[in-house]
């Protein structure tokens, strides 16, 4: 009745269409076909929601069984309750809104169909990730916005930066897929079933020591999807990647991928505290961890992008304590003001011709107002600036954690500084003062604005236009009330605000001063600067001896000294045979018949040794 099929199978068409004849068609039509499908998909997810009562009624749907082999039967089924409809809603609306900003974004690059049906086929993917019934299906999924992050990451193929990072971000993520998979494993032995209904049923049966190695290894699928420590990495050189993909699969969608699995798994970890626990100290860890990388980025990208790691945390955070609602509230505001982030930030970008270093701006403020404006509701909003949808999940997610642990509440709150200060850091770099940039800057057209004015208002008021834990409530243990709540939230606000007067106070009053800091802090700030050097710490590790023990052992000892031993050996036997051989190929006549006669005789001489001649 329902066609939850629908849903996937729109956005699945689009790629089908302009991936197989689309370089033959109008781009209009390409526009028509990528953005139409998408926008469907969601008016679809609206009518499934208005028949299903938004979730509360769950559905459940059984196409057909894909794998049947002894005990493994596993069904193409998908579920839709009040979480699966909160990601349907995020992922179709976000998706629909960054594919009419992908018209005007995208209009002068070559391969414009080919990218609009890479971004369409990741939909069907997210989809499939979040209607799943069950862990392999999930899986699909999981594994399909994998490869159309690496497919987007390295659109720009010509680069090698890009292809770079494209085959990072594939490769650090196959590492946590492999932990995926292993807790596919564990979990099916165990439960004898990868459907979601039965091992939710059957988990709190369960010893707790299974539940958490099944945690465990969820946490570390997690920790690659959603760019959490120690697989971070791969999220920022995503950024090689256009402005639209960073919106969308970096920042609204796919990372947040490792937190719904965590949310939808609550059963399996509130039966393992020891996971739980992990899960809130990786978040908090990488949170802040992050955000000091933040403050001292250059590439506006890159600062959005040490921030999407951070509010990640932040997520994980809530989970971790507890607070999946909080965790999940977080997510959806996290879409609206850092897909927003984001497209502004490509705004910027286009409005400077394509510089993308905050040092090369200022000033636009006279140039792109319509910008400034929507990033100044963007950065308000991740600032946590009261009654704006990033104070009200942020709140919730630092409340619950001061439950948990008040420590945990501390750092959160210092993060939460940061994150306000390094945002409106590059707000004030990219608007204020003179322009330094390049070329004349200029405003961008409203098919790249319309939907930045969209954002700007979910930015505003979305946590009051949705009450995710409200929305939630039954699935998910409640939120508890703390003690002094109130007094939690001032020392929020109050970090937040006082993370924007210290921006605006050093990059707007005293400009001198940034460079004063940076030069008494040294070597320090050239190590946050240098990313607390992780990466060469990686490739110093794990890449380069691979690599080199890989050239030693694999192809100097097996491939050359085995496999390519064993064959020019031979090679070399069979050419000192034939070297004697040649010897009897004089090319004279008489010679040959000398050597018939020769053999003739020892053949009869042979025949009568053993008693063949009578």
């Amino acid at each position: 009745m329902y066609k939850l099929w629908l849903i996937p199978a729109l956005p699945f068409i689009g790629f089908l269409i302009n991936g197989i004849i689309g370089r033959k068609l109008p781009k209009a039509v390409t526009n028509l076909v990528a953005v139409g499908s998408v926008v469907l998909a969601f008016l679809w997810v609206l009518f499934v929601g208005n028949q299903s009562n938004w979730g509360a009624t769950p559905l459940h749907a059984h196409y057909f069984t894909w794998i049947k082999s002894g005990a493994v039967n596993v069904g193409w089924d998908y579920w839709v309750d009040k979480l699966t409809m909160i990601m349907l809603m995020v992922v179709t609306g976000i998706g629909s809104l960054i594919h009419i900003y992908a018209t005007g974004y995208m209009e002068h690059e070559e391969g414009y169909y080919r990218f609009f049906a890479y971004l369409n086929l990741f939909m069907f993917f997210m989809l499939n990730l979040v209607l799943a019934g069950n862990y392999l299906i999930l899986f699909v999924g999981w594994e399909g916005v994998g490869l159309c992050s690496y497919l987007l990451i390295g659109f720009y193929f010509v680069k090698k930066s890009a292809t770079t990072a494209g085959n990072k971000a594939f490769i650090v993520n196959r590492i946590g897929d492999f932990g995926f998979s292993l807790a596919m494993f564990l979990m099916f032995t165990t439960f004898g079933s990868l459907n979601f209904a039965k091992v939710f049923a059957a988990a709190p049966g369960k010893p707790e020591g299974i539940l958490t190695a099944i945690a465990f290894l969820m946490l570390l699928g997690a920790t690659g999807k959603s760019a959490q420590i120690p697989l971070y990495v791969w999220l920022p050189d995503a950024m090689e990647g256009p402005t639209p993909v960073s919106a969308l699969i970096h920042a609204a969608t796919m990372v947040t991928a490792g937190v719904y699995m965590c949310s939808r798994s609550s059963v399996i970890f509130l039966h393992a505290p020891m996971a739980m626990e992990a899960v809130a100290l990786v978040g908090l860890a990488t949170a802040v961890f992050a955000a000091t990388i933040g403050l001292t980025q250059y590439d506006i990208k890159k600062v959005f992008a040490y921030s999407t790691v951070s509010q990640l945390g932040y997520m994980f955070l809530g989970v971790g304590v507890g607070a999946f609602s909080a965790g999940v509230w977080h997510l959806m505001t996290h879409a609206f003001f850092k897909a927003l982030l984001f497209l502004g930030a490509g705004s910027v970008i286009h409005a400077c011709h394509g510089e993308q270093d905050m040092r090369h701006m200022g000033g636009l403020r006279k140039y792109a107002p319509k910008t400034m404006a929507v990033l100044a509701c963007a950065s308000l909003a991740i600032a946590g600036f009261p009654g704006t949808s990033g104070f009200f999940s942020k709140d919730a997610i630092l409340t619950a954690a001061y439950g948990h642990a008040p420590w945990m509440f501390w750092v959160g709150v210092v993060t939460a500084g940061m994150t306000a200060f390094y945002v409106w850091r590059a707000f004030w770099m990219t608007f204020w003062g003179e322009y330094k940039g390049h070329g004349h800057p200029h405003e961008s057209p409203w098919s790249m604005l319309g939907p930045l004015v969209v954002l700007a208002i979910l930015s505003l008021f979305g946590g009051v236009l949705f009450n995710v834990p409200k929305i939630l409530e039954g699935m998910f243990p409640p939120l508890h009330e703390v003690e002094g709540e109130g007094m939690l939230m001032g020392i929020s606000i109050a970090a937040g605000l006082l993370g924007i007067a210290l921006s605006y106070y050093m990059y707007v009053v005293n400009t001198e001063l940034p460079a004063k800091i940076t030069a008494a802090l040294g070597g320090l700030y050239r190590l946050v600067y240098d990313k607390y050097r992780v990466d060469e710490a990686y490739d110093a590790a794990v890449v380069t001896p691979l690599i080199e023990g890989s050239k030693a052992v694999l192809w100097h000892g097996v491939d050359q000294g085995v496999i390519d031993g064993a064959v020019n050996g031979v090679g070399y036997q069979a050419r000192g045979i034939g070297g004697i051989l040649k010897l009897i190929q004089s090319g004279n006549i008489r010679s040959y018949a000398t050597w018939i006669a020769v053999g003739a005789v020892a053949l009869l001489l042979a025949l009568g040794a053993g008693g063949g001649v009578k």
